[in-house]
């Protein structure tokens, strides 16, 4: 009896956690799965590869930027040498308003290709992820909800878990009956378990309250980047820093510029010869930054050169790392499903597909369960159980603040509940 009673104040909790949280899983398993094939998306979309076979000698990066700011008007704010040489390369201009352009620019003739302003389609799906068009209010109920995704994932496996001749991975029935969508629901969730929670658990760094107390931890304890002089970071060249060199700022020089070419030789002579951004210098004094485009997390590396004499301030790379840094880059870099190549993005697609067929399954499970009216799972009795479930969940909730303090609301309004409810 005591262990029905635990199972179904369990089953509450799952119900809650999906009601509060299934809109919102929802979109982010969809802009998930479409971020997971940015490059190919914006090859459909834009410019990336040239027309013709990549022949000739490129021009030098100074004549490139030259052709750009000839053609808009516009100052450059950072280029990117691509990786392979059968792709534009992507020059970023700034207007007076901060809206920012690339260009996407033929190496061998310097001819605009076409453009992407702030960002471009992918950068509207990345933000429809992370609900940043909504702002700070956004990126905190984004914790909200991977913090009760965290819990759905636990309290799942539970509710799922063989017992009593119960079977794990079933689907018995038909589409009209109960039985076949539970075990749907449940066959799916359970199977894809590891999964939804590892893209939960990867993605808490992206958030301002979780993420930044990660940051400050990681920092504080010497497990990040190295130590780095403090100037304010360029918006543009915070969002280009691996997730731990965002904390901190830049070396400070002397006013003055060698040239684009110099800091691309600069970079070559330090093996860096393609599949990197350069980040001009944004004020009097500040240095210029040479970014690795980061596809597996051991590839991040970061120049920062002297912008008046060339000298080479730092030359930051994944063996400087600290073990804290280490393990939220390799998670980020697992999370976008580039670590491990073509199977790693497969794996967070499948991930994705799962959660979103879970978020269509479970209102077609409630509705067919619904009886009498009722619509949540029944409470469980005695109330100590009530009581010994809600403290297991906010201990849950004390590693992630926000979800806690949800969860307090939620508890707030069983309670209330409990009183109004009839005896």
């Amino acid at each position: 009896m005591r262990e029905a009673a635990f199972y179904r104040a369990i089953w509450r909790w799952h119900f809650y956690a999906g009601l509060i949280v299934l809109p919102v899983l929802a979109l982010m398993a969809v802009t998930g799965a479409l971020y997971l094939y940015k490059p190919e998306i914006e090859a459909a979309l834009y410019p990336v590869n040239l027309p013709a076979p990549a022949e000739g000698v490129p021009l030098a990066p100074s004549r490139l930027v030259a052709a750009v700011e000839r053609a808009t008007g516009e100052p450059v704010a950072q280029l990117t040498h691509p990786a392979l040489p059968s792709q534009s390369w992507r020059i970023a201009t700034r207007s007076a308003d901060g809206a920012q352009t690339v260009h996407f620019v033929d190496p061998r003739n310097g001819r605009l290709l076409g453009t992407m302003r702030d960002g471009g389609a992918m950068q509207w799906v990345k933000q429809l992820h992370s609900l940043a068009l909504t702002g700070p209010i956004g990126n905190r109920l984004v914790e909200v909800v991977a913090g009760w995704a965290i819990l759905l994932c636990i309290t799942g496996v539970y509710l799922r878990w063989p017992r009593r001749g119960q079977p794990a991975l079933a689907v018995r029935g038909s589409a009209r009956g109960r039985l076949f969508w539970r075990d749907l629901h449940g066959t799916l969730g359970f199977l894809s378990a590891g999964a939804i929670l590892f893209l939960a658990v990867t993605g808490m760094p992206w958030t301002d309250v979780w993420g930044g107390g990660l940051r400050s931890i990681v920092a504080a304890n010497g497990w990040g980047r190295p130590k780095m002089a403090t100037l304010p970071f360029d918006a543009s060249t915070n969002d280009a820093m691996p997730w731990s060199l965002r904390e901190g700022g830049l070396a400070t020089g002397t006013p003055g510029f060698v040239g684009i070419d110099a800091i691309a030789r600069i970079a070559a002579a330090r093996g860096l010869r393609a599949g990197y951004q350069i980040i001009l210098p944004f004020a009097p004094g500040a240095p210029c930054l040479v970014v690795t485009q980061v596809i597996r997390a051991n590839d991040a590396r970061a120049l920062v050169i002297d912008a008046a004499s060339g000298a080479v301030v730092q030359d930051m790379d994944w063996r400087m790392f600290g073990p804290g840094a280490k393990a939220v880059e390799w998670g980020i870099a697992t999370h976008q499903g580039q670590q491990y190549g073509e199977a790693n993005r497969l794996l967070m697609l499948a991930g994705c597909l799962c959660l979103l067929t879970l978020c269509v399954t479970a209102p077609v499970l409630w509705w067919k369960r619904r009886r009498h009216g009722r619509l949540a799972p029944p409470p469980p009795a005695p109330i100590g159980t009530q009581r010994v479930v809600g403290a297991m969940m906010l201990g849950v909730g004390l590693l992630f603040p926000l979800t806690g303090l949800s969860m307090v609301v939620a508890l707030g309004g069983e309670w209330v509940a409990a009183r109004l409810r009839p005896t």
